[in-house]
């Protein structure tokens, strides 16, 4: 692979940890500024806002402006984001920085999509999206676990000090090891709006926020679900999530190879997988080994989905693939943040901390209905069907 690829994972290594590790240092935060926890919890919530706002504005501005530029010109904004979190005299400060950052945060992954398929051939296009999100998921494994200790041991502040040197790092790897890229010719805003006519597009954002919907009803209330339900110690989830995390590398990596090898029968065996977990999780939640188990094969699952969900909304957006490669981020947190309120309402409702795995699994089996409908759509369009197998083709 590219050396330029490893440019682009340190860059998903820094944005992975900032928009997690917030998780971890909560109570820090809140008594550093006389909050409440759940008004530093609006932390988190703000930066998802920021993705959803940033990904589509700041792509479609920079749709004429070449690649490389645009991904240092992001980074450089996710520096400030950070630098400002870690002076920020004042609780509103800090969210400001918060939404700084993560207004980078869509941009750079669609963006950094399409170059990542650009510097490899059309068959391992996949694994080179997989391979950028590996920083992603290293994040989790690595980067939140230490970015929470080093807070609480050093104060919160030093941990946005360290990504911000991570975002440095990223910003030149980019500089040295990117090529330079015009963009598309067909794009500009103009071409770039242009595809969301596309049917097969929307289809594919659809997939993706019901999908992602599907793991995040769950995995958000993995910590009282292990404790309450498994039996579990609070210090043990720590390592039951850096389980999860070594999923999610695992099943980034094998979704990335598996949607080169076919990319829409992929899918359709991913997302009946992720349905079918979390189906299991709901029994084996009671029992500590075959929940440890669960939560592994949870994370490959929920993450196997990632390569194939971004090259699927590239290629029917071929030709101008940016904005919509960026919609398709948003479209992931929109599937968080939604999936979070549904499992929510499930436990507030009585029905017990293993319920929302049973609403991850039907949003996971309605997003596989939608790759379906989507998959039998390219059988009557021959032509769609053969763009629906690739990535790209620059």
């Amino acid at each position: 692979m590219p050396a330029a690829l490893l440019a682009l994972a340190i860059s998903a290594f820094g944005i992975g940890t900032t928009e997690f590790v917030i998780m971890g240092l909560l109570p820090e935060v809140a008594a550093d500024f006389g909050v409440s926890i759940p008004s530093a919890g609006l932390l988190i919530s703000g930066y998802a806002l920021g993705v959803v706002v940033g990904a589509p504005v700041l792509t479609a501005l920079a749709s004429r402006v070449p690649r490389k530029t645009v991904l240092v010109a992001l980074m450089g904004l996710f520096i400030a984001g950070n630098v400002l979190s870690a002076l920020a005299p004042s609780y509103g400060l800090l969210m400001t920085g918060r939404v700084v950052a993560a207004l980078s945060h869509g941009a750079f992954f669609g963006v950094g999509s399409v170059v990542a398929a650009s510097l490899v051939a059309p068959a391992k296009q996949a694994s080179a999206i997989a391979l950028m999100f590996t920083g992603l998921t290293v994040a989790n494994v690595l980067g939140v676990p230490a970015g929470t200790a080093l807070g609480q041991a050093f104060g919160w502040r030093s941990t946005f000090w360290v990504v911000s040197a991570l975002g440095v790092a990223g910003a030149a790897g980019i500089l040295a090891l990117v090529p330079h890229q015009e963009p598309d010719p067909g794009a500009g805003l103009r071409g770039e709006l242009a595809v969301f006519r596309r049917p097969q597009v929307w289809l594919a954002l659809v997939m993706t926020a019901l999908g992602f919907a599907g793991v995040f009803a769950s995995f958000t209330y993995i910590a009282p679900m292990m404790t309450e339900v498994a039996g579990f110690s609070g210090g043990a989830v720590t390592w039951l999530l850096v389980l999860f995390g070594a999923g999610l590398f695992a099943g980034n990596l094998l979704g990335g190879k598996a949607a080169d090898r076919n990319l829409m029968p992929s899918l359709y065996v991913i997302l009946a997988a992720l349905a079918l977990v979390l189906v299991a999780f709901v029994f084996t939640a009671h029992a500590k080994v075959p929940a440890a188990i669960t939560i592994a094969l949870f994370g490959a699952a929920g993450f196997a989905t990632v390569p194939p969900l971004q090259a699927r909304v590239m290629a029917k957006a071929e030709g101008a693939p940016a904005l919509a490669s960026a919609a398709n981020i948003a479209a992931f947190n929109l599937g968080n943040a939604g999936g979070a309120w549904l499992g929510g309402q499930a436990i507030e409702a009585g029905l017990g901390y293993t319920a929302p795995s049973w609403i991850g699994a039907v949003l996971a089996a309605a997003g596989l209905a939608v790759a379906l409908v989507s998959g039998l759509l390219d059988r009557r369009d021959p032509a769609s069907f053969e763009a629906g197998e690739r990535v790209l083709a620059r």
